[in-house]
């Protein structure tokens, strides 16, 4: 068996370090920029692309090492795309699960079921160094909608939110494997492998 070739991801979040590594199998050694005392780069960009682009090259330029990053988050057409780019600084800059959650089920208060549409969305990017002028793009989208109450205890976000059109269920209160089917990040991940190996 080849060895596993070695992607920072420019990510702390736990949650995301262990569906990128279920998602992308034993071909990737994926490391946590944390785990090589990276510190989080400043998500300054307006869209979910820029985000990710900036994570990329700051994880790869501090780790001279090629990088993966994601850019995700949900977007809710009540309130008009929000939280977007936004969605993990939705209660402030250190919010927890727990309190974007809150604020989400406050903003969508006496909105009925037929328009709490929603989506999660994912960006991934890939750079071979810090200077990669042609870093590869993939996207994905998870139609969905959002409950009224939370439900489940895995997943991370706003997971216990949002309701997966096909089983009905909470993404919280789904298997792990059956999240990783369905999941935004699955569909970004499926584009973005076709791209790497298109690159081998």
């Amino acid at each position: 068996m080849a060895t596993p070739r070695k992607l920072v991801l420019a990510s702390n979040n736990p949650g995301k370090l262990r569906e990128f590594q279920q998602l992308l199998g034993e071909r990737w050694q994926l490391i946590a920029q944390s785990a090589l005392g990276v510190e989080p780069a400043a998500e300054t960009g307006n869209t979910f692309l820029a985000n990710a682009l900036l994570k990329a090259r700051h994880a790869s330029a501090a780790t001279g090492l090629p990088a993966l990053a994601d850019d995700s988050g949900i977007e809710v057409d009540a309130l008009h795309g929000a939280p977007g780019v936004w969605s993990a600084r939705y209660a402030g800059a250190e919010a927890s699960d727990a309190a974007n959650n809150a604020r989400l089920l406050a903003e969508l208060a006496g909105v009925p079921d037929g328009q709490r549409t929603a989506r999660y969305r994912c960006c991934l990017v890939v750079v071979r160094d810090a200077g990669d002028p042609a870093p590869l793009v993939a996207e994905g989208v998870w139609e969905g909608r959002i409950a009224r109450a939370c439900a489940g205890s895995g997943g991370f976000g706003y997971d216990p939110l949002f309701i997966d059109p096909a089983s009905g269920k909470c993404v919280a209160a789904m298997e792990p494997a059956e999240k990783n089917r369905r999941s935004h990040r699955q569909a970004a991940l499926r584009r973005l492998q076709a791209l790497l190996t298109n690159k081998d």
